[in-house]
């Protein structure tokens, strides 16, 4: 049977110089190829059997145009390791350099990050998340890697994630009412272009919380009105006053004090969406990691279908990984779904396959209780080294999370994040998270991210934090 060029080796595009001879014209559009560098050194190229076969000349007119290059020491040939391009074969010059140029100096990022809001990447488990790819490779059907099916994404993630909440973190949900996401960000601007659809148009927020989070609802439209905050968590008692559609909080840890909603405070949330018909968007964060207590579950249990539970793999995993999920009330099902059809930025088959095998295998579990332990061990070493700084005026969050509170003497934030930069540490000020149009009293604090440096450089970014602080 006759043999199909498909059936070849490595493709490879050539521009044949027009008027000259087969052979002519292939040995100077490959000799062009290597001189320009667009044939990087080094690039093996197809056998003289397979060009042939792709250029339709005889086999004898690419193996006479290989040797005349390899002659020219553009080419080298060796056994066993075929044509390539030689080492020596370096790119021209295409302009005349400029005659003048004026020189910046290369700006450098700093050394070390205390900056919130991330694990530490090298904690991945990078051997056991390639185990369970290779295993929901093997497992998964042919459909899997065809075009989606399921705005909601893979049935098999759905369901594990669904046996997951509800056994971790309280949450009542089943696979027919979770729609994974690209992350927290993605699942919040679903969710607003829901809201603006329902005619809502202001939002509370926490007095204290990520600015993206708020740019994001003011971009889909919507306005944010701020909730005061107090070691009790957010004044969801204050909501009947606000005359807002949906409260967004972080009752299990909240960002960035730290503290954990009251059980009062949550009922008093629930029973105002439940009088009202105002939606709670729970932002489910950090909620696997916590040191000093009892877990605390997901609002989300207490009202499932006023709330809307949104987690992700981005703290526990990475964020590289694009991995999020809500899960939706049964009436704002069709509505989701709607706003995601035309956004559909969810990660791939095989990463939502591996997610589903991972936490089915129990290799989650074990992930995250290893990464509790690590993360203990360094929120302990940041308490403990900052005890006797006379800048410091107390430490808040410590129970659960990857972050502390450092509170600082009055005046002192501005000049320990001045001095932070001196040492090439990144650190942000707890003013940089204060909603703008807050009345809370302002208050001198860093947040210290303790989860983003890797195990190498953690002893001197630590040591950055203690000089910065007098």
């Amino acid at each position: 049977m006759t043999e199909s060029w498909a059936t070849f080796g490595a493709d490879l595009h050539l521009d044949l110089a027009a008027g000259r001879g087969l052979r002519a014209g292939l040995t100077e559009a490959l000799r062009e190829a290597a001189r320009s560098g667009r044939l990087a050194p080094g690039t093996r190229l197809p056998s003289s059997r397979s060009l042939a076969a792709d250029l339709a000349v005889a086999r004898n007119t690419v193996a006479e145009a290989y040797a005349e290059l390899v002659a020219e020491g553009w080419l080298t040939a060796r056994q066993g390791s075929g044509t390539r391009v030689a080492e020596r074969a370096r790119a021209r010059r295409t302009a005349p350099a400029p005659a003048a140029r004026v020189r910046h100096p290369a700006r450098r990022g700093p050394a070390y990050s205390l900056v919130s809001g991330s694990p530490d990447l090298g904690g991945f488990p990078r051997a056991a998340w390639a185990a369970a790819t290779r295993r929901a490779l093997t497992d998964a059907p042919n459909e899997a890697l065809g075009y989606a099916a399921d705005a909601r994404g893979r049935v098999e993630l759905r369901e594990a994630l669904a046996g997951y909440l509800a056994r971790a973190r309280g949450v009542y949900a089943d696979a027919e009412r979770i729609v994974l996401c690209a992350g927290f960000a993605h699942g919040l601007m679903l969710l607003s272009k829901v809201l603006r659809g329902r005619r809502v148009r202001d939002v509370a927020v926490e007095g204290y919380g990520l600015g993206v989070h708020r740019e994001l609802l003011t971009g889909a439209g919507l306005r944010t009105r701020p909730l005061r905050l107090d070691g009790a968590g957010a004044r969801t008692d204050e909501l009947p006053g606000k005359a807002v559609g949906a409260v967004l909080l972080t009752p299990a840890h909240q960002f960035p004090t730290g503290v954990a909603l009251t059980p009062e405070r949550r009922t008093a949330a629930v029973d105002w969406a439940r009088t009202t018909g105002g939606l709670i968007l729970e932002d489910d964060y950090d909620g696997e990691f916590r040191y000093d207590r009892q877990p605390v579950g997901a609002l989300q249990g207490l009202d499932p279908d006023r709330v809307v539970y949104l987690g992700t793999a981005s703290k526990s995993l990475a964020p590289g990984l694009r991995m999020g999920w809500m899960v939706v009330p049964d009436a704002l099902l069709e509505e989701v779904l709607a706003a995601k059809g035309h956004t559909d930025w969810t990660s791939g088959a095989v990463e939502q396959l591996t997610l589903a095998e991972f936490i089915r295998s129990g290799a989650y579990d074990r992930h995250v209780r290893g990464m509790r332990t690590r993360y203990r061990r360094r929120r302990d070493a940041v308490v403990g080294a900052v005890s006797d700084r006379a800048s410091v005026t107390g430490v808040a969050g410590i129970a659960a999370g990857l972050h502390v509170v450092l509170d600082l003497a009055r005046g002192m934030e501005r000049p320990v994040l001045q001095a932070a930069a001196g040492q090439g540490l990144a650190l942000e000020g707890l003013s940089a998270f204060r909603h703008p149009g807050s009345d809370l009293p302002p208050r001198e604090a860093v947040v210290v991210g303790y989860g983003n440096p890797p195990d190498s450089a953690w002893s001197p970014t630590l040591s950055a934090l203690l000089s910065a602080l007098p």
